[in-house]
């Protein structure tokens, strides 16, 4: 018995292929296949006064694939559609159920958050229907983008001559128009602050001027800084001692939108090019003798991770570092967030960046060592830290300082 198994990407076919064994052929459709027709009133391929039916046709760049895809599909008994597990995949396997003649009913659409040989083959195990709402979803998504963009494109080109416009570029345009008027209309104010060099011990240290008499205290300009200066020649009171212990937590694992943000200000990586590294990570990489996804699906916006690997994940931290490093599992619960699959993590803990260095690319190094060191420390202990408060009184103004000392490293 011959089965075909369908995914997006060329890169990942051998690798799944590779888990599933003999018995399985697995083809990529490289992408999308389909798309909104490009006909109808204003070229839309949308009748929005008959409920906003589409009309799709295939791609021009993916006849011979199309075509391929079917004589494979005649060839097969069965027929998997394993596309990426998010929304633009569920409507790749619709499309292609559509175009290959598959019942979209039938349990053949299987997802999996990680290429590693046992998430693929798990899954393999619960094939589930292809999720209408998803697929209608995405559709939503693509029919706003051809009307908003046809009809709001044609009306500015006929008045500004611009090239564009659309569904998300709009909005974008509108927030950046919206901040630049803020920033236009702030009006600047001038104020001042002091500080005062102590040294105590050969120690030396700063105290910022904040409170007089109590009350929280603002300087507006020179002569009023001036005023204050001259009421603080002489030795000052240490008026006030506070000592106290606090935790400090690790962040949760990565999401899409924290790992571009972390990617851009730790190692200076735009989203285009995060992304397209995060990419081959999840799709698998030749690591020694093995081919494996080395972290999970980097569409997300969960930071829920699996049980099993924060189990394995405790282990390793408690054979690695000792039993009061292990911290606790928690993700954060957004009511807006669709937590369709999990974070963004690495798919095994104790494949350390060092150890694998020399199988990826010094890019590749990067962003995988992020991914790494964020996971690791999100199932840590919290650090603590003993901090002391010094509150310094001359003439009934108020200068504060402030001190931390690391007490247990925890996830640092």
């Amino acid at each position: 018995m011959k089965k075909l198994v369908i995914v997006e990407s060329p890169s990942k076919s051998k690798t799944i292929e590779k888990f599933l064994g003999k018995d399985f052929k697995v083809v990529s459709s490289k992408g999308h296949i389909r798309d909104l027709a490009i006909k109808g009133k204003d070229g839309l391929g949308v009748d929005v006064e008959n409920d906003f039916e589409a009309t799709y046709t295939i791609n021009k760049d993916k006849k011979d694939v199309v075509k391929e895809l079917i004589k494979e599909r005649k060839d097969a008994d069965e027929v998997y559609l394993a596309t990426d597990p998010d929304r633009e995949g569920e409507a790749i396997s619709w499309h292609l159920a559509q175009a290959l003649d598959v019942d979209d009913l039938a349990l053949n659409r299987v997802v999996f958050n990680e290429i590693t040989k046992d998430a693929v083959q798990e899954a393999f195990k619960h094939p589930r229907t292809i999720d209408a709402n998803l697929v209608k979803s995405q559709e939503t998504r693509r029919i706003l983008d051809r009307i908003i963009g046809f009809k709001l494109s044609k009306l500015l080109k006929s008045k500004i001559r611009s090239k564009s416009a659309g569904r998300v570029q709009s909005v974008a345009l509108k927030i950046i128009v919206e901040r630049e008027k803020e920033i236009l209309a702030f009006v600047p104010k001038e104020y001042w602050s002091i500080k005062a060099l102590f040294k105590e011990q050969k120690i030396e240290f700063e105290a910022s001027l904040e409170k007089l008499n109590n009350k929280k205290i603002k300087l507006n300009n020179v002569d009023e800084t001036k005023e204050v200066l001259s009421q603080l020649d002489g030795a000052f009171e240490l008026a006030k001692v506070k000592k106290a212990n606090r935790q400090k937590k690790p962040s949760l694992v990565f999401m899409t939108s924290t790992l571009q943000q972390t990617a851009a200000s730790r190692i200076n990586f735009n989203a285009k090019k995060t992304m397209r590294i995060a990419q081959k990570l999840y799709e698998g990489m030749a690591v020694g003798e093995e081919t494996e996804g080395l972290i999970t699906y980097m569409r997300t916006d969960s930071t829920r991770m699996s049980q099993g690997f924060v189990d394995s994940t405790f282990d390793y931290i408690k054979e690695t570092y000792g039993k009061e490093y292990v911290g606790k599992y928690q993700s954060k619960k957004d009511d807006n967030a669709q937590d369709a699959h999990e974070g963004i993590r690495v798919t095994d803990i104790t494949r350390t960046p060092q150890s694998i260095k020399k199988d990826l690319t010094n890019d590749e190094y990067k962003l995988y060592s992020l991914i790494y060191a964020r996971t690791l420390a999100a199932l840590m202990a919290p650090a603590k830290q003993a901090t002391v408060n010094y509150t310094f009184n001359k003439n009934g103004y108020e200068f504060v300082a402030n001190g931390i000392e690391m007490t247990f490293d925890g996830y640092t």
